[in-house]
């Protein structure tokens, strides 16, 4: 059984930073992809970052490529993103998730398991 628990949202000013932390619990961390996704109120789920366990090679969602960046510790079973000069419209609940599959897109149905979320919230 994997579990994916993540923390570290909060609310901040526009500028601010945060870094969103995901535990994994279970098997073999470290030959799974991970990725987060967000969820505005109203909104579809979205597709923020991901970093692949081959080679740690990463991808991000145009809106936030300069300002966020995904990290993998394998010691900790931890994935974090970094998100620097927040905006507005990064505010969402923030998912971790994860799955096995050896090519994994922007797709949300691509990842097997997720988190609960933590809510980021960023006022102007």
């Amino acid at each position: 059984q994997v579990q994916l628990v993540e923390s570290g949202g909060g609310l901040v000013q526009a500028g601010g930073s945060l870094r969103l932390s995901c535990v994994f619990s279970g098997r073999s961390f470290s030959v799974y992809n991970m990725a987060w996704f967000r969820q505005a109120p109203g909104k579809e789920h979205e597709f923020v970052a991901r970093i692949m366990w081959i080679d740690t090679t990463t991808r991000y969602v145009d809106s936030v490529k300069g300002r966020f960046t995904i990290s993998r510790d394998n010691t900790k079973n931890t994935v974090y993103l970094q998100m620097n000069n927040l905006k507005p419209e990064d505010s969402a609940v923030y998912y971790c998730a994860a799955t096995r599959g050896s090519r994994p897109t922007a797709r949300r149905d691509d990842y097997e398991y997720w988190g609960q979320g933590t809510l980021v919230s960023v006022s102007s």
